[in-house]
Order: structure tokens, then C-alpha cells, then sequence
């Protein structure tokens, strides 16, 4: 019996001994049947007093009841939930999340800041817990840096991609950004910056808030704001203190008529969380827009918003979409801990193997263990595929949640409405983004809409963006102090500016809808003509504002500046003197160039001779002594005879032409019709060239357009200051040596009547516009060749300055209207030169206009040729044989000599000849049958005579 007693106290003891090691080594002792853990310990860090935070405790709470009072996930565990409050501090968050890592926790709910869950996240990152965030969208919590943080809730690269795309749908392209001053409002203004970007759209000024800013420094910031441009604000700021801005916007007057204030989703949250709000408050945030992430309507949402009521019963909380995903979250940690169970995994925790250097200190961070089933408990995370209340709920493989969106509100009266909706799919649209998704993208500009939107003043008609800012300061603006051609501008004084381009500008000027302060600044010396180019490099450089004046529109100034519709066209031509060509005797030679004449007169011979080949044989008209077919037939009676005709010689002279001209054979026909077109057409281009040139006033130059001045050596001039240089120089490659600066019209006359030899130049190049008023008084020149550029004359503004889209439209009013007429009309309207009626020389007429014609002419000629070669070979092979079976000659020499023979010999001697001898051949024939016949017939008449002899001889001899 006491042996018996002593074997169950030493079972006793193994069995305790047992337990302590089992609980040493971190398993519950209450552990079930199938392995898993009575309890799982998860922890939560946010602040519960915040906005997002007081929502989502009510939520987390909710979730962890319904996951632990739902048998079908974690059967036999319960999760055991540690929530902790950061109270506004990162320092505490950090503190907290140490104290969970001692405590064995698999996974951490938050932090709530994103600036706080960059500092966690490396301590995640080494302890392998994962951490789960359903408020920290900082775009830069990237998953490969990070891998053990999880984003729950949608990323605030979406947010901002929306918040671009409202830009650019209004076609704005100029916002300010108010942001607070910590990571999560510097990283979301800069992945704004980004989106906008990439719509040609920009940031052009950044106002910072420090993260608990005063209400002065606030004022400060706004009047810096005030002061600027653009009138389209985005506010990147905690909902703790976000409409602290707006009422000090208020107080300065800036949610009037012009503003546009866009909040991110901070704004959307307040408005859901803390409703209703004050009076005083909604009246500060009148017409702005906010957006909200969107959660598709679902039975599990409606069910969960029917219970909120209940929930905050005497708390006066609204739900938010914080809310919804804190709720899912922890949903989502239930489904990824159950399946990391099903996958045999482990709750075990290993000291770190770098311990013993955190063992120093009272900190006791040495106890900060590992979790070794953290890779597979992330995995589980990422692979959950579920239903919550804010949708469906997986991620992507950037580790985002699917079907990213955004709902569009508008902040009207008592409270707000959906203006339209954002989604990654389809972007702007006034269609639940779930009826999309199933479609195709479509961002077509007609596709992206939405409802109308009542902007800060109450007022349904988009603002324009951007105003002048109220700083006082006039725009400078640079203007070209020209020496020559003063009508376009003429600096009078240092506050007198006159000209063509100077009326454009204010008339334009005056027809916008606003009020522009304005300076004008003479841009140059006042002896030579400043650069154009240069002007427009200053506004790049900041010293002006913009430029106006005869500015060319040019590759390499886009570049540097916008440019308004042009004003007036114009143009590169080149001008060179000229001189009147009178007429001579020999005036009726000059439509044909000396090669087509040339062509022309082989072509007479060339078709004459065809057709003296085809008609020989059969036509009589034809043939005849050698004499009377050269001069007769080849020149008169063929293809001069038919243009004879066509200039309409008299009715006897045709008639005798036509009578005598009657073709025989087909081919000849064909050949002859074909030239007569050919004739037809050469007689109406030299006629309508002859006519010009007899009854128009020619004007004659040696330079035929920038094509003779390329080819040449001679210099060429051009106008002080101009384009022109850099143009000839880069495009056409002349050599900078021929290029001489003329800086007046008095120097470019000069220059022209010299010319090359006498230390002038050849030709000009120059402007159309500055050309057309230099030849007003000047006949002795003129505008050689075509115009070889074509650009216009505008107004340069910065980059992307929405003036300069408002002064084209005022610039195309101007010319609809007839203003930009009347004001061309009264600066450069000249009387014409005597000369401008007359023409430069008419261009000869050249071959390569007729070389077709030509062409098809000469190949009939060859084929008619061809056909009739292979007629005569296949006529005189039947006729050689028959000769040569009567005379037996076969040499090559003989029947060359025959053929020649056989060519020139009339077609019907040949055909009686051949009739003659096939009947003879065919008497000859008979002559021989009869013949044959009497020898067979004498034949027969012997042998029978013969049988008869030879018989009676028999009988005799009996």
C-alpha cells in the first residue's frame, strides 16, 4: 500500500513537471482536443478620443463579440483583444506596441498614424507580428520595406489620383496645397504632385501646417495663400483640427465666389462621425468637396448600420468608414488565424538571438520574443478571400484592396450629397462603381461626368481657377524696342508705347472678364533690333511676366513659354529686285524649254516613222519615189498634218489634210489617235502659256526662290534681331559667312540695288508681314518663290499661365468680330506699288509636266511595233518556204535580202503573187492525177491485151 502511494506521488511530481515545461515553453495548458489554443491574444493601439478612434473602438469591440459568438470560425478559440490608448502620442503607440510584443500577441490592430506606424513597422519587421492598420494610408508604407504592415482600408494613392482627376475634368491646371507638416501630409501632397503630373497639371504652391498649429499661424498661412494665383485649394489635414481652417478661411473671406476648396476624406469623416455638426460649422464649409471611400451597398452593411444605433446608444457617435474597416479587420485576422491553424501552424515564441545586447538598462527588452509562425500567419492575411461589410475584401499583389473608390460629396446647407463617384476602373462617373466593374475601362472625356456641383458663394457655374493675385504688383511685360518697322511697335517714351501689336493686346486685354494690371518694359537698346528669342528666354528667367510685340511663333520658343492664338499670319520669303520682260520675235519659243522642244521634235520624227512602218505595205499614199515619202508623207501627211489640223487651218487646207491622211492598217489608227491626244494636250498648255506671257506684265529675276539661294554662293540678307539667321543656318544649311544683318528697309533697299558684286547681296529673307510693308514703296523689288515657312505672330506667356488661354479666346473674338481687321487696316494698310499687279516670269513649261504623255506614246509606238514585226516574220516564214521549194537558196545572206524585200513589197502584190502560185500549185496537181490516170488506164489495156494474146496462144498450142 505504501509502495503503491509512493508510485503515485512520483507520477504526481513527472505529471507537474510536465506542466511547467509545457507552460516554459509558451503552450497553454488548456489546450483542445484538436491542438489549437483555448485563447489567442491580439492587441490594438489607437487613440480613443479621435475621430477615426472613438468609431472604431465601438467597431473593433463589436467585431471580436460577433468572431468569438460565431462557431464557424476559430471553433474552440476565442480571441483574447488588448486594446491601448496612443492618446494623440506616437511615443506612447511605440511604448505600447513593445509592451504587446512581450506579451506573446500574433498580431496588432494600428497604430492609427501613419507617421506613428512608419516607427512600428521596423519593430514588426523583426519580431515577425504582423501589423494591421485600418487608418494608416501613408502611400509610403510600402509593402517591400514594410512586409510585415498591412494596410486595411484603401491607400491614399488612390485618394490622390481622384482628387487629379476633378482637376483636370474642371480643366484646371494650377492648385495649392494645404497639408500638415508630418510624413503622412508631406507624402500624400507628393503623391498628389505626382498624379497631377501626369495630366500636365501642377502644385504651385505648398502651404505647410505644423501638426498642432495655432489659430494665427494658421491666418498667416492663409493670407500667403490669399495672395497667390490660384484659386483651387486641397486640404491634407488631421479631422482633429481641419475645420479650424475653414473657419479661419471664412474669417478672411475665402469660401466667397472663385474659391474651390477640395478635402481629402478627413473632412467626409468628420461629417459622418461628429453630425450634426454646429451651425457656425457648416456654414464655414459651404460648396466644398470631399470625397469618402466608398463601400458598396451589401445586407451584411445595412445589417451592421441597423445595429449601430444600439451600440452608441447615449454616445452620439455616427459611423464612419474608418469604422467599417476596423470592423473588417478584425474579421480578417479571424479568418487568416483560423486558416493558419488548418495549416498546422504553431503559436511559439523564440527569444531573439540578438537579447543579450537589449539585456543592459531597465528597459528589459531583452524579453521581446519572436513569433514563429509569423510568415505563415502574414500569408494566411494576404490570402484571405471574404465578404465584409465594406464588400468584398482581398488584396492585390501590390498588397492593396481591390476595387479601390471613392464617393464625390458636396457639402450644401445642413449637410451633403454625392455629386459622383471615382473608381481605379473607370475613373470619374455618376454610376455606382460596382455596375462597372464588370465592363470595360472606359476614360473617355465623355465618359467622365459628374453632377452638378455648388461651389463656395452658392453658385452653380465652375469657377475659373485663378485670379490676379491681390499683392498690387503689376505684370511686367517685355516689348521689343524696334528700330525698323515701327508701325508693328514704336517705343515713343519710357511710358509710350504704340503699334499694331500694341492695339491687339490691350483690345484683347479688354475683352476679358477680369481686370489685368499691367506694365509695359521697352526690351532693347534702341539702335538695333533686339532678339525675339532672347525676350521670350527673360520670361523663363523671371524678369518678365510675358512678352508681346512681333514675336514669331517658333519650334525653339514653345519650348520655353505658351503662345496665344496668333494674331496675324505670316512667314519666311525671299524678295530680290526685279525688272519687266518685254516681248521679242522670238517670244513664241519661250512656253517650251529647250528640251522640250527637243523631245517634242524627236517625237514627231519618232511617230511619223511608225507610221510610215505600219502603213507601207497597204496604204499608196505611202508608197511611192523616196523623195515624195520623205518630204510628202513623213512630215505633212502624218503627225504634222495633225497638228496642223489642231491649230485649225483653213476648211480647204483641212479638208486636203483630212482626205489625204486616211490611215489603213489598225496599228496605225491606234498609233495615230494616241498622238493626236498627246498634240491636243502639248497645243492647249503652249497656247494658255503663249497667252500669259504675250498679254500679262512680266517681272524677271535671276533668283528663283530659296532653292536658287540655297544652290548659290551669293549673300543673302536679313532683317536685325530675326529668326531668320537661325533658320537658314540650322535648317538649310547655308554657311553663316553669306548671311549679312540689315537693321533698316533703307539698308535692305541699298543692299538689293548693289547686289552681290558691288558689297550687296543677292535676295532677302525675311518676315511676310515686315516684307509686305517694305514693297508697298518699293517697285523695284518683289516677293520671288513660295512662302517656305508657315507660322504666325503671338503673345508669350509662362508655362502653363492660364492668361494665356483666356487672351486666344479674346484674340479669336477680335478677329470674328472684325476688331483685328480694322486694326491690321489702320497700322499697315499701304497704298499698292504699280508693280503688284503684275507677275513674276511664268515657268516654262518642263518636260517633267508632259513626260507621261511621252511615255505612253512611246511605249505604243513599241508595241505596235512588236505586233507588227511578228506579223511580217510569221508572213514571210510561209512565203520563204513556198520560194525556197522552188528556187532551193537557203543562205542567211539571201534571206535577209528576201525579207527586206518582202517588207517593202506592196501587201497585195504579195497575197496575188501567193494566189497565183497556189493555182498553179493546184493545176499542177490536176496535170498529174490526169497523167496518172492515163498511165494506169494504158497499163491496164496492156496487161489485158496481153492476158488475151496469151490465151489464144494457149488454145493454138492445144
Amino acid at each position: 500500500m505504501k509502495q503503491q502511494q509512493q508510485q503515485q506521488f512520483t507520477m504526481n511530481i513527472i505529471l507537474w513537471l510536465l506542466a511547467s515545461m509545457i507552460v516554459c515553453n509558451g503552450l497553454p495548458l488548456n489546450a483542445n482536443v484538436s491542438g489549437r489554443p483555448a485563447v489567442v491574444n491580439i492587441g490594438a493601439i489607437f487613440s480613443f478620443k479621435t475621430v477615426i478612434g472613438k468609431a472604431a473602438k465601438i467597431a473593433i469591440e463589436t467585431a471580436i463579440e460577433d468572431v468569438n459568438s460565431n462557431p464557424d470560425i476559430l471553433p474552440g478559440t476565442k480571441l483574447i483583444l488588448q486594446m491601448k490608448d496612443s492618446n494623440y502620442s506616437g511615443f506612447m503607440a511605440v511604448v505600447e506596441a513593445l509592451l504587446f510584443m512581450e506579451r506573446d500577441t500574433v498580431a496588432i490592430i494600428g497604430p492609427q498614424s501613419s507617421v506613428t506606424a512608419h516607427v512600428i513597422s521596423h519593430i514588426a519587421n523583426v519580431l515577425r507580428v504582423p501589423l494591421l492598420s485600418f487608418s494608416s494610408t501613408d502611400p509610403t508604407l510600402s509593402p517591400i520595406q514594410f512586409p510585415f504592415f498591412v494596410r486595411t482600408a484603401q491607400n491614399d494613392l488612390y485618394q490622390m489620383s481622384a482628387i487629379a482627376e476633378i482637376i483636370d475634368h474642371y480643366e484646371w491646371r494650377e492648385v495649392i496645397a494645404i497639408y500638415e507638416d508630418d510624413d503622412h501630409g508631406r507624402n500624400g501632397i507628393a503623391a498628389l504632385g505626382d498624379k497631377l503630373a501626369e495630366r500636365r497639371c501642377r502644385i504651385s504652391y505648398k502651404a505647410r501646417l505644423s501638426p498642432e498649429p495655432t489659430r494665427d499661424e494658421i491666418t498667416n498661412v492663409l493670407v500667403k495663400v490669399a495672395l497667390r494665383e490660384s484659386r483651387i485649394l486641397v486640404v491634407h489635414v488631421p479631422g482633429s483640427w481641419g475645420l479650424k481652417v475653414f473657419s479661419v478661411a471664412q474669417y478672411l473671406g475665402m469660401l466667397g465666389t472663385g474659391y474651390v476648396w477640395i478635402a481629402t476624406n478627413w473632412l467626409s469623416t468628420v461629417l459622418e462621425t461628429n453630425s450634426p455638426l454646429s451651425q457656425d460649422a457648416m456654414d464655414d464649409i459651404q460648396g466644398v468637396v470631399t470625397l469618402r471611400m466608398y463601400t458598396p451597398d451589401s445586407q451584411l452593411k445595412r445589417r451592421f448600420v441597423s445595429r449601430w444605433s444600439n451600440l452608441t446608444r447615449g454616445k452620439l457617435i455616427g459611423l464612419n468608414t474608418y469604422s467599417l474597416y476596423a470592423y473588417d479587420t478584425v474579421w480578417l485576422l479571424a479568418h487568416a488565424i483560423n486558416g493558419f491553424f488548418n495549416q498546422g501552424g504553431n503559436i511559439s515564441f523564440l527569444n531573439n538571438s540578438r537579447a543579450s545586447e537589449l539585456s543592459e538598462g531597465n528597459l528589459h527588452l531583452d524579453a521581446l520574443s519572436v513569433f514563429q509562425g509569423g510568415t505563415l500567419l502574414l500569408d494566411n492575411i494576404l490570402n484571405v478571400n471574404m465578404k465584409g461589410v465594406t464588400g468584398d475584401f482581398r488584396f492585390t499583389s501590390d498588397r492593396n484592396l481591390i476595387h479601390p473608390a471613392f464617393e464625390i460629396i458636396n457639402v450644401i446647407g445642413t449637410g451633403y450629397r454625392r455629386v459622383g463617384y471615382w473608381s481605379n476602373h473607370s475613373g470619374l462617373s455618376t454610376a455606382p462603381p460596382e455596375t462597372l466593374w464588370e465592363k470595360l475601362p472606359n476614360r473617355s472625356s465623355t465618359s467622365q461626368m459628374l453632377h452638378g456641383v455648388v461651389w463656395p458663394g452658392q453658385t452653380t457655374q465652375k469657377p475659373r481657377g485663378w485670379v490676379f493675385p491681390n499683392s498690387g504688383r503689376h505684370l511686367k511685360i517685355g516689348v521689343p524696342h524696334r528700330v525698323s518697322y515701327r508701325e508693328f511697335v514704336s517705343v515713343i517714351g519710357p511710358d509710350v508705347i504704340t503699334g499694331y501689336c500694341i492695339d491687339v493686346f490691350t483690345a484683347a486685354l479688354n475683352l476679358l472678364p477680369y481686370a489685368v494690371p499691367y506694365k509695359l518694359i521697352p526690351f532693347g537698346d534702341g539702335r538695333t533690333n533686339p532678339s525675339g528669342t532672347e525676350l521670350v528666354r527673360l520670361i523663363t528667367a523671371g524678369v518678365f511676366d510675358a512678352a508681346i510685340g512681333d514675336i514669331a511663333i517658333i519650334t525653339n520658343r514653345t519650348k520655353m513659354a505658351d503662345f496665344t492664338q496668333p494674331y496675324i499670319e505670316s512667314g519666311l520669303v525671299v524678295v530680290a529686285p526685279v525688272w519687266r520682260k518685254n516681248s521679242n520675235a522670238f517670244a513664241f519659243l519661250r512656253p517650251f524649254t529647250g528640251r522640250m522642244w527637243a523631245v517634242t521634235a524627236i517625237f514627231f520624227l519618232l511617230v511619223g516613222t511608225v507610221v510610215w512602218i505600219l502603213e507601207h505595205r497597204m496604204n499608196d499614199e505611202f508608197r511611192g519615189p523616196p523623195r515624195r515619202q520623205l518630204l510628202g508623207n513623213f512630215v505633212f501627211e502624218t503627225p504634222f498634218a495633225g497638228l496642223v489640223f489642231q491649230l485649225g487651218s483653213s476648211p480647204t487646207v483641212s479638208d486636203t489634210i483630212r482626205n489625204r491622211e486616211n490611215t489603213v492598217s489598225v496599228l496605225g489608227r491606234i498609233i495615230l489617235i494616241i498622238w493626236l491626244f498627246v498634240v491636243l494636250i502639248i497645243n492647249s498648255s503652249y497656247t494658255a502659256s503663249l497667252t500669259s506671257i504675250l498679254t500679262v506684265q512680266q517681272l524677271s529675276s535671276p533668283i528663283k526662290g530659296i532653292e536658287t539661294l540655297v544652290s548659290s554662293k551669293d549673300p543673302i540678307g536679313y532683317q536685325q534681331g530675326s529668326f531668320a539667321r537661325n533658320y537658314l543656318i540650322d535648317e538649310l544649311k547655308i554657311d553663316a559667312s553669306r548671311l549679312v544683318a540689315l537693321n533698316s528697309p533703307e539698308e535692305c533697299a541699298k543692299a538689293l540695288k548693289d547686289g552681290p558684286h558691288k558689297g550687296g547681296v543677292a535676295a532677302m529673307v525675311d518676315d511676310r508681314a515686315y516684307i509686305e510693308l517694305f514693297l508697298s514703296t518699293r517697285c523695284e523689288f518683289s516677293i520671288v518663290g513660295q512662302e517656305f515657312t508657315k507660322n504666325g505672330w503671338g503673345f508669350a506667356f509662362p508655362r502653363d499661365s492660364p492668361l494665356a488661354v483666356d487672351m486666344s479666346t479674346a484674340i479669336l473674338k477680335l478677329s470674328e468680330n472684325g476688331d483685328l481687321q480694322r486694326i491690321h487696316d489702320k497700322w499697315l494698310l499701304r497704298r499698292a506699288c504699280s508693280y503688284q499687279g503684275a507677275k513674276m516670269e511664268v515657268d516654262r513649261l518642263q518636260l517633267r509636266s508632259f513626260w507621261g504623255l511621252f511615255l505612253i506614246c512611246g511605249l505604243a509606238c513599241l508595241i505596235a511595233l512588236f505586233l507588227y514585226f511578228l506579223k511580217m516574220v510569221r508572213q514571210f516564214s510561209r512565203h520563204h518556204s513556198e520560194e525556197s521549194d522552188l528556187s532551193g537558196q537557203s543562205s542567211r545572206s539571201a534571206r535577209i535580202q528576201t525579207f527586206l524585200s518582202f517588207v517593202d513589197e506592196k501587201e497585195e502584190e504579195v497575197k496575188s503573187r501567193s494566189k497565183r502560185r497556189q493555182m498553179e500549185r493546184t493545176s499542177n496537181r490536176t496535170d498529174d492525177g490526169s497523167n496518172s490516170t492515163s498511165y494506169s488506164i494504158r497499163r491496164n489495156s496492156e496487161f489485158a491485151s496481153n492476158k488475151s494474146l496469151g490465151a489464144t496462144t494457149n488454145r493454138g498450142e492445144v
